[in-house]
């Protein structure tokens, strides 16, 4: 699984024109399926996302979590986050995981979230959707399961 998160001040999706998610200060994370991702991967992102400290402190330092912060998640699932663009000039899904298995893992991830105390707000799976982003900072960090799992088993929990 891959996740862009970025930090926003406020962030919206709509779909034929339809309000579906919107939030406030939090993270907008843009989510997308593997071939071969599973329930550990969803529950390493989920975990990551809502403790990584990249809200700012009283002393402007990134000392603070979503969930320190109090703030939101929009989750929007997008599965170009698997674009191989390795040959020619049309980018190759063929990493991205079957709608079915995506699906099931975007929410399997909001839920994680759900449970660990972060509030969320969603796209619609498969729709084609308008993401208004108000990145604050900006801050943009992209999380990675494959890279997370090697760095976990290289330097420990």
């Amino acid at each position: 699984m891959k996740a862009v998160l970025q930090r926003v001040s406020r962030a919206r999706v709509t779909a034929e024109g339809r309000v579906l998610g919107e939030i406030s200060r939090g993270l907008v994370i843009l989510l997308g399926v593997a071939q071969g991702d599973g329930e550990a991967d969803a529950r390493l992102l989920a975990t990551k996302t809502a403790n990584l400290r990249i809200f700012a402190d009283a002393q402007s330092k990134f000392n603070l979590s979503l969930l320190e912060v109090g703030g939101k998640a929009l989750v929007v699932s997008q599965f170009t986050l698997l674009a191989s663009a390795r040959r020619g000039r049309r980018p190759s899904f063929d990493e991205a995981a079957p709608p079915e298995l995506a699906e099931t893992l975007v929410d399997r991830f909001c839920q994680l979230l759900r449970d660990g105390g972060v509030p969320i707000e969603t796209g619609l799976f498969g729709a084609h959707m308008e993401v208004e982003i108000h990145n604050d900072g900006p801050v943009t960090i992209v999380l990675d399961s494959v890279e997370l799992t090697k760095s976990r088993r290289s330097h420990g929990p």
